[in-house]
């Protein structure tokens, strides 16, 4: 009886009988996109006339990939045939360069010289060259505490996902923020800790493929804000510095991103916009408390630290020193005391000699100060004894006397001989 095209088929299924010897396996066993394969057929028994091949879960015409006449060689395509299929002699099936949809089960059916039919089952699961996944984020500059972080890992493929976190297998306390499917990842009032370069990865058996990295910033601080001076923690306390000498104070936090700094002196703001603050020449006028203020643009938040500085105990002995040193016709001088008593009680300038018609002014015990006959209106005299003199003219030129009183009614007079240059 010669068999062409699906004329078997009608016969069985009136002859089926189920064989439980037949079996199916692909090889190579775990095949990728790609991949050359064979449905090896194992436990076929007695003389065959033919096979049929199904790429379904049932021996329905609309599976059907061939049959095939063992006489004659003869293969017959069916509705299933991608083109890529070709039965052997001995029954297995060959597919060249198989694709994902190749995935699934397989069933073998035989027929025999007495018109019986064995079925064999097998299943095939062609493995995705993987692409390189990505990972997104809801944002990658977040605020301590404040923010919540949600990566995801974007993947075509269906694979395991696996996160890594600065090119480690990410940390168990990490790994408690992943869903169900390992691909999105949330960490509600992110930490500190928690920053840096994060990666997933997804793996099946035949293909692993890992992302870019993808770098967080956590922004936090200002903290432990502190004042430095020598290398040494100096917040909270006094800082006693000689006459005239120099001091650098410095202002540390914990803060990312780095702060900006404010730095104030007796609570007015100074002009000075830098992590550290220099005073040149240490004088009576310097003295005071120096308060650096730490600002962070991302958190918000500030935070702040103070020293008092002041002379040491030695006496140091009282001049005057004008600012700038060579003035100019028009310009302001001022003519700054270093050095002049703690216990004052009363001071007064004057436009040479001390004498009263030479008096520019006085300041009293209450801290304002009153107008002498000299005075010119030009003059203006400050609570640490110095004097202001506004708009030099070449008249102004000359000898200038301070005489100071303390509380226990000790005197010192001091005298200056004032230069002014010629306007050019």
């Amino acid at each position: 009886m010669a068999l062409t095209g699906y004329s078997w088929l009608l016969l069985s299924a009136t002859f089926l009988s189920a064989g439980a010897e037949i079996s199916i396996t692909p090889e190579p066993d775990q095949p990728a996109e790609g991949d050359n394969i064979t449905l090896a057929v194992h436990g076929l028994t007695g003389e065959l006339l033919a096979y049929n091949w199904y790429a379904g879960p049932t021996l329905s015409l609309t599976y059907l990939v061939a049959s095939y006449i063992v006489s004659t060689g003869d293969e017959t395509p069916g509705p299933a045939h991608t083109g890529r299929e070709v039965v052997r002699p001995d029954g297995s099936l060959d597919i060249r360069g198989a694709l994902l949809g190749h995935s699934g089960t397989y069933i073998l059916q035989t027929l025999n010289r007495q018109l019986q039919t064995e079925v064999g089952y097998g299943h095939l699961q062609v493995y995705e060259i993987l692409a390189q996944p990505v990972v997104l984020a809801n944002t990658t500059e977040l605020v301590e505490r404040r923010d919540t972080l949600r990566l995801i890992c974007s993947s075509p493929s269906p694979a395991e996902v696996r996160w890594f976190f600065n090119g480690e297998a990410l940390p168990i306390d990490i790994r408690l923020g992943l869903s169900p499917d390992g691909r999105v990842l949330t960490r509600h009032g992110i930490r500190r800790e928690e920053a840096g370069t994060y990666q997933c990865e997804v793996r099946n058996p035949v293909s692993v493929s890992r992302s870019e990295p993808i770098n967080l910033t956590v922004y936090f601080g200002p903290e432990r804000v502190a004042i430095i001076h020598d290398s040494t923690t100096r917040t909270g306390c006094t800082i006693k510095v000689d006459f005239n000498t120099s001091l650098t104070l410095w202002c540390v936090s914990r803060s990312c991103p780095e702060p900006e700094y404010v730095w104030a002196f007796n609570g007015r703001a100074l002009k000075n916009g830098q992590d550290h603050l220099n005073i040149t020449s240490m004088s009576a006028a310097t003295e005071g408390t120096y308060t650096c203020i730490a600002k962070n643009p991302k958190t918000l938040l500030s935070g702040s630290a103070s020293v008092v500085v002041k002379l040491t105990a030695a006496v140091v002995a009282m001049s005057i020193v004008p600012v700038p040193t060579k003035p100019t016709e028009g310009q302001d001088v001022t003519l700054t005391v270093q050095g002049y008593p703690k216990d004052l009680l009363v001071y007064a300038w004057y436009r040479g000699p001390a004498s009263e018609p030479n008096r520019l002014l006085s300041q009293l015990p209450s801290g304002n100060w009153i107008a002498g006959p000299a005075h010119t209106g030009r003059e203006v005299g400050f609570t640490n004894c110095s004097l202001l003199v506004q708009k030099l003219n070449l008249t102004d030129a000359g000898r200038y006397t301070l005489k100071t009183v303390t509380l226990q009614g000790k005197t010192e007079t001091l005298e200056l001989e004032l230069q002014v240059a010629p306007m050019e």
